[in-house]
């Protein structure tokens, strides 16, 4: 049969492909209101090529959709964010943003399957859009940091205030991050990484 002039299918770059020395793999979830960097901070962190599933706002969520704050954002997440960080070069975190909107939230469902843990990523000029975010992570029994997205516009508060305005227990890591960069992001992870390991670590005590 010839196949000279038809469409192939391309399989993946060999950048995108899993290391040899990988031999663990752990999936974590990154959450937070509309438009706090959810996406941006999967991309800049990811050291394949992340899968989006942004698409063009449209007048017909308006009624549904509280941009207050972020009436510049022209799209957004409907289904999830996918990305891949080597820690090392034995362990693999798959990292998975989740949709902002609530009416996308039944999609967390199947996000969240296998998860060990998850970052929540607020922004200070609208901290009301994380207390849902939160209650959600924690009727689910979640464990979970908060990082504090950098935004030109952003009023900056002492971390004991931040936590008492999310009624945060005192053990629940909150750390400042910029999603634009790739190494703040990545201590982000490292952050939920130390955090799920001395969880564990206390457990087996």
């Amino acid at each position: 049969m010839d196949f000279r002039g038809s469409d192939t299918i391309a399989g993946p770059e060999r950048a995108d492909l899993l290391p040899d020395s990988a031999t663990m793999a752990v999936k974590v979830v990154i959450v937070g209101g509309f438009g706090v960097g959810k996406t941006t901070l999967v991309g800049s962190v990811s050291e394949i090529r992340p899968l989006t599933t942004e698409e063009t706002m449209t007048q017909a969520g308006a009624d549904v959709d509280d941009i207050a704050g972020v009436e510049r954002k022209t799209e957004t997440t409907v289904a999830m964010d996918f990305g891949r960080i080597s820690i090392t070069d034995e362990l693999v975190l798959y990292v998975f943003g989740t949709p902002g909107q609530e009416r996308f939230w039944f999609l967390w469902n199947g996000l969240f399957e296998g998860a060990l843990g998850a970052v929540v990523l607020v922004d200070t000029r609208r901290l009301e859009v994380s207390f849902d975010v939160i209650g959600r992570l924690e009727d689910r029994c979640v464990p979970f940091v908060v990082a504090v997205n950098s935004f030109p516009e952003s009023p900056g508060y002492p971390t004991e205030e931040l936590r008492a305005a999310l009624d945060l227990p005192a053990e629940v890591p909150i750390v400042a991050c910029d999603a634009r960069s790739r190494e703040s992001s990545r201590d982000v992870l490292l952050t939920l990484m130390r955090y799920l390991y001395g969880l564990s670590a206390a457990a087996a005590r």
